[in-house]
């Protein structure tokens, strides 16, 4: 099983199962280009379906449905979901602007939170 990204202008329009025969056989669309790229892959590292590493990979992301194709580097980039979150250029994936919280607790980002008072956007998660 393979997974192709369906890229148009450099912005991921679709990602498809399918076998490299297929993607030959469809037609041409100007601006429009596949590219593999693998499920379960970030910084560059590939995942099992329990998320456990079992390799390494030249791409640093897996292909995201409006996300960016980065093609001079091989690279997909997410969709950006937090207008204050930074591209992080070593593994091409969005930051938050504060450091996750290291306390063992998990917790989500809430950007209205983060709107209200710049050195906040952490929120506890509830059970």
């Amino acid at each position: 099983m393979h997974f192709f990204a369906k890229i148009k202008n450099n912005i991921v329009e679709n990602v498809l199962v399918a076998e490299q025969d297929f993607i030959d056989t469809l037609p041409k669309e100007e601006g429009v280009i596949y590219v593999e790229t693998f499920m379960y892959l970030y910084g560059g590292k590939l995942h099992d379906v329990d998320h456990n590493e079992i390799g390494t990979c030249s791409q640093m992301n897996s292909a995201t449905v409006g996300g960016t194709y980065l093609a001079d580097k091989d690279i997909f980039i997410p969709p950006k979901n937090y207008p204050s979150h930074v591209l992080n250029t070593e593994d091409y994936d969005w930051d938050a602007p504060i450091p996750y919280p290291e306390d063992g607790e998990e917790y989500y980002w809430d950007e209205s939170v983060y709107n209200s008072d710049n050195s906040k956007g952490w929120v506890l998660a509830e059970e």
